[in-house]
């Protein structure tokens, strides 16, 4: 299961840096180089989606023979828009805030509002049945509103009351006896 980025997350209230905030486009958002690895967010966090980095990839000798970030030639194909995190932190799915910021980037340059499916994430884009959508729950006239107002849709653990973003489909099953 993915971060479900509550508008009420628990998460957010127990860390003591403030690693863990609420952006004004409804991300549940993690700055790294400011966790220290308390944990207190994967404890409070009732999906349980939070995962500590237990690794040291960037100076682990068992790691040189495969891991691209231990040489400057190999670390050029390592994706420049998203952190390689240290050991010590705690990690999370940050709904691809890189695609994001590229996509309203692009649209301020040209001068246009972000169209809808200009942005997708990157678990929706490998996503081959398009069961991940991605989009802005803001926008009325968006495929994934249109799809969060179906009467299959529904919230994971909704009765907690954190609010999440993450809309989930029914299974829709044919519960009529067929006579052959």
């Amino acid at each position: 299961m993915m971060c479900q980025h509550c508008n009420h997350a628990p998460c957010e209230t127990v860390c003591p840096v403030l690693a863990t905030t609420h952006s004004n486009e409804g991300l549940n958002q993690m700055t790294y180089n400011r966790c220290i690895g308390t944990r207190y967010c994967a404890n409070n966090c009732p999906y349980k989606v939070r995962r500590f980095n237990w690794f040291n990839y960037m100076g682990y000798d068992k790691f040189k023979n495969f891991n691209p970030s231990q040489d400057s030639l190999s670390r050029m194909v390592l994706n420049p828009d998203v952190t390689v995190r240290a050991r010590g932190v705690m990690e999370k799915c940050s709904m691809c805030v890189q695609r994001i910021q590229t996509g309203k980037l692009d649209a301020k340059k040209a001068g246009t509002p972000v169209a809808d499916g200009a942005v997708v994430s990157a678990c929706s884009e490998a996503c081959p049945t398009h069961a991940i959508t991605f989009g802005d729950l803001n926008d009325n006239k968006s495929n994934v509103r249109g799809i969060s107002q179906n009467n299959r849709a529904y919230h994971a653990l909704e009765e907690v009351g954190v609010q999440p973003n993450i809309y989930y489909m029914a299974k829709v099953r044919n519960t009529e006896d067929q006579e052959a």
